[in-house]
């Protein structure tokens, strides 16, 4: 296919996500192997992947004003290749304490690439007149997707974790220059606000709800990433391809209910969208926690990835919407307090793994999502609920 297909800005903004997910997703495939490397348990396993989120919340954090003095151009071309280099790097460490220790460089550029991803995403798709971001994400999950086939194919094969990141940056090198060299940032939106914010945005009992809303789909989607291939692997006498593909077929799912999700989110009312999706997150929950054959546990994370593709987004949109404060502040909020939950809760169920069988990892997480369903009511629009008191 040729280059100039991906001429288009929000082309470009979809590979940048693919990208950055294939990055990511590598670690993940191979966890099986770091873990028996490394002799260690999966609670020891967790401790060590939390370096890469503390990494990222130092970069929400305190990225933002580098990045601007980079430019999102610069900052995007030189955060990818890094980020792959950083856990070609990370792989061959020995034990947990130096994997965390080298995760948290990787996780700075993580949370670069999400401000720079996001953004050119909120404004292209303001740009263009039509929303994008929904399919933007989409792509991160075909990236996650393609991740997996690689590291499924990799174990299958017989190639070591290292030399399976270690191939993932030329691979990235060359991907990045056919898709991304002639990157352009995106103009400015006419609302963007110079103020400088708050370093943490206190949350409202409203957004509060909204976090409730979001936490089990958000628990889910990263204990999966997370744990998916380790279950496969501890729970089934089953061939090395499983552990991959269990990451493959989550992101997979996610990836094909993102990517149509705008469609029916605006045909239904978010609400019923919602309970639907926290419905077959419930069911792909049962069939994780029970299942016989790796069959079935396949299907729960096809479940379990489709059932979390478009929970955060209806729950930003829905703070967006929010007239008790400034829509900025609330998306902040439910953001910073979403994502914390996303980054360090599913490398610390590793413990639930440890001392109660990685099928708990998933089967506490069952109560959150009937939380999540009686909370759902509150993905409503203010002007809706005026509209409906009229």
């Amino acid at each position: 296919m040729s280059s100039s297909f991906f001429l288009l800005p929000h082309r470009r903004v979809f590979a940048a996500f693919a990208i950055y997910s294939f990055i990511l997703g590598q670690l993940f495939t191979r966890l099986p192997a770091v873990k028996a490397e490394m002799g260690i348990g999966e609670g020891a396993l967790g401790l060590a992947l939390v370096g890469a989120p503390v990494g990222t919340m130092i970069s929400l954090t305190l990225g933002a004003p580098v990045i601007e003095r980079l430019g999102n151009r610069l900052a995007l071309l030189i955060a990818l290749p890094v980020m792959a280099l950083i856990y070609a790097i990370a792989i061959h460490a020995t034990g947990p304490l130096a994997l965390f220790l080298m995760l948290i460089p990787a996780g700075v550029m993580i949370g670069a690439i999400e401000i720079v991803v996001n953004i050119e995403a909120d404004r292209t798709e303001a740009a263009m007149g039509r929303r994008i971001m929904n399919r933007s994400h989409a792509f991160w999950s075909i990236g996650f997707f393609g991740a997996g086939l690689f590291g499924a194919l990799m174990a299958q094969l017989g190639v070591s974790p290292q030399w399976q990141l270690g191939l993932v940056l030329p691979i990235t090198l060359v991907a990045v220059w056919y898709f991304l060299r002639d990157f352009e940032p995106a103009a400015k939106r006419g609302t963007d606000n110079t103020d400088k914010a708050p370093l943490v945005a206190r949350p409202s009992l409203g957004i509060l709800a909204l976090v409730g809303v979001s936490l089990s789909a958000m628990l889910l989607e990263g204990g999966s990433f997370d744990w998916s291939a380790v279950y496969m692997s501890e729970e089934f006498d089953t061939l090395a391809i499983m552990g991959g593909l269990a990451v493959a077929v989550t992101a997979g799912s996610q990836a094909l209910v993102r990517f149509f999700a705008d469609t029916y989110v605006e045909r239904f009312n978010p609400v019923r969208i919602a309970r639907f999706m926290q419905g077959a997150m419930a069911l792909g929950v049962l069939f994780v926690f029970l299942a016989p054959t790796p069959l079935v546990g396949l299907l729960g994370f096809a479940l379990i990835g489709g059932g979390t593709g478009v929970m955060f987004p209806l729950a930003m949109s829905a703070a967006a919407q929010r007239t008790d404060r400034p829509s900025a502040i609330n998306v902040a909020a439910l953001a910073q307090f979403s994502f914390i939950a996303f980054l360090l809760g599913p490398p610390l169920l590793g413990f639930v793994a440890e001392y109660a069988g990685l099928r708990w990892t998933f089967g506490v997480i069952l109560p959150l999502v009937v939380l999540s369903f009686l909370l759902s009511g509150k993905l409503e629009s203010d002007q809706e609920k005026l509209a409906k008191s009229a």
